[in-house]
């Protein structure tokens, strides 16, 4: 695939079938952490501005590549999320409850809820500004991986790991320990119903091909060896923060 050939393609992305769940209780999700949301809590949701410009990321992360990403990507996502939820009882929830809730076979708010949960997170875990990790962090991670390194290179292997589409995360369990995990598609650790490993995200990292495919081809790895020029620590820290109260 050329470049001209991918972004022609980009405009398609999103999940465009729907369903219709059923026997959704409408009760709040238990509190993990702090709402990702700038925007609207509950549908209509909206796509969040990026906190910098698109070029702002560069060499590391390419405009066009933001263009896309958020515009179009993530785009689709809201508009899909919006046309799943509406007139059933997910309408009247908040993301966070919606990925407690949302079943397995509820393919259209599944796969939409997470890719706009995702994506709004992503935006804000990625900052042109070189950060550091808090002592609170870094002494969290060095407890649970005996070092730094060691678990930038645990985290390396489970986004280079992944196969086809997915992210790598970094999560808070319930038990309050740090752990790497990854996850297919657009699922993530916060849905209670459909996610092997759960737990409050605090790192994440997308590896679906329209994250880098323009730039870095189908050398993911180099993608994700850039990405550590790029996490926004000073979120890390204030999601571990509120994940561990």
């Amino acid at each position: 695939m050329n470049k001209r050939e991918f972004i022609k393609l980009a405009g398609l992305a999103g999940v465009a079938a729907l369903s219709n769940p059923s026997g959704i209780v409408a009760a709040p999700a238990a509190h993990r952490g702090m709402s990702v949301l700038d925007g609207n809590a509950k549908a209509p949701f909206e796509v969040p501005p990026l906190p910098y410009s698109y070029d702002a990321l560069e060499p590391h992360i390419d405009k066009t590549t933001m263009e896309i990403h958020h515009d179009k990507h993530h785009g689709a996502y809201v508009k899909n999320l919006n046309d799943a939820v509406k007139g059933t009882s997910y309408e009247n929830l908040s993301l966070e409850e919606i990925l407690a809730k949302v079943k397995a076979d509820d393919k259209a708010v599944r796969n939409n809820a997470g890719g706009h949960y995702n994506h709004s997170l992503f935006w804000k875990l990625l900052s042109p500004q070189k950060t550091t990790p808090s002592d609170k962090v870094k002494t969290a991670i060095n407890s649970t991986f005996t070092s730094f390194e060691k678990f930038q290179d645990t985290f390396n292997a489970a986004a280079k790991g992944v196969f086809g589409s997915g992210w790598a995360w970094l999560i808070v369990t319930p038990g309050k320990k740090l752990a790497v995990i990854s996850t297919p598609n657009q699922d993530n650790p916060l849905m209670d119903n459909i996610a092997k490993d759960r737990g409050t995200p605090i790192l994440g990292l997308d590896v679906w091909e329209h994250a880098y495919y323009l730039k870095y081809h189908n050398v993911r790895a180099d993608y994700v060896t850039a990405f550590w020029n790029l996490v926004n620590w000073n979120e890390v820290d204030k999601l571990y923060t509120a994940a561990i109260k």
